[in-house]
């Protein structure tokens, strides 16, 4: 059987596990941006927060993925529950050091007008510091997206869900029927739903970044 053969015969099953693995990114993603967001608001302020954000995300992202997604799976003794803790992690730290960057670059002056024209904190933040600062933030959440589409893939070790079922099946099954098919497919698959996501948030920065400082 040929790939093609291979995926149009599984069609349906191939269908839901993408659905799976873009369902699990995007909400991981989503989150950390919240989380990831929040926490650069409370750390640009001080120099030794802005260290700190930077030296934790660095480690982290050293930590190799099958490494965190086992110990976390030892701590819950849950597939999904790891795969989701994990990806989160991960895209956490990059949006939360691009948050931490992105706010800590907006010009000053510009924060002294707004406050010159009666602006509180708040509405500084919200209406001056977050829209400038957005398209690092976005910059980011893309990267984020791009790497966590492939420790998404990693969690099937751990029975997560999505289209690392299909490689792992393969990978532990080469040499037998299918197997090369079965790895590939997954492999495919991911790279190509991993270029969608980067198009959709690149269309997402072009509607949400405001027309004076599109790059």
């Amino acid at each position: 059987m040929d790939l093609w053969d291979f995926v149009v015969e599984r069609r349906e099953q191939i269908a839901f596990q993408g659905f799976q693995h873009v369902s699990l990114v995007v909400q991981c993603v989503l989150l950390a941006t919240v989380l990831g967001t929040a926490l650069g608001v409370v750390c640009h302020r001080r120099a030794w927060a802005r260290g700190l954000a930077s030296t934790v995300s660095s480690i982290g992202l050293t930590l190799p993925a099958l490494a965190v997604i086992a110990l976390v799976y030892g701590a819950t003794g849950q597939g999904i529950t790891a795969a989701v803790v994990s990806v989160t992690f991960y895209a956490l730290l990059v949006v939360w050091r691009n948050a931490v960057v992105g706010l800590s670059g907006v010009d000053g002056q510009l924060l002294e007008a707004a406050q010159g024209l009666g602006m509180g904190r708040s509405r500084r933040l919200l209406r001056v510091q977050l829209p400038l600062a957005w398209p690092v933030i976005l910059s980011g959440v893309r990267v984020s997206a791009q790497m966590t589409m492939g420790i998404a893939a990693i969690a099937a070790y751990v029975t997560g869900p999505g289209l690392g079922g299909l490689i792992f099946t393969g990978l532990t099954r080469l040499g037998g029927a299918n197997a090369l098919e079965s790895a590939l497919t997954g492999t495919l698959l991911v790279v190509v739903l991993a270029l969608v996501l980067d198009l959709l948030l690149v269309l997402l920065g072009r509607l949400t970044t405001p027309r004076g400082i599109r790059a």
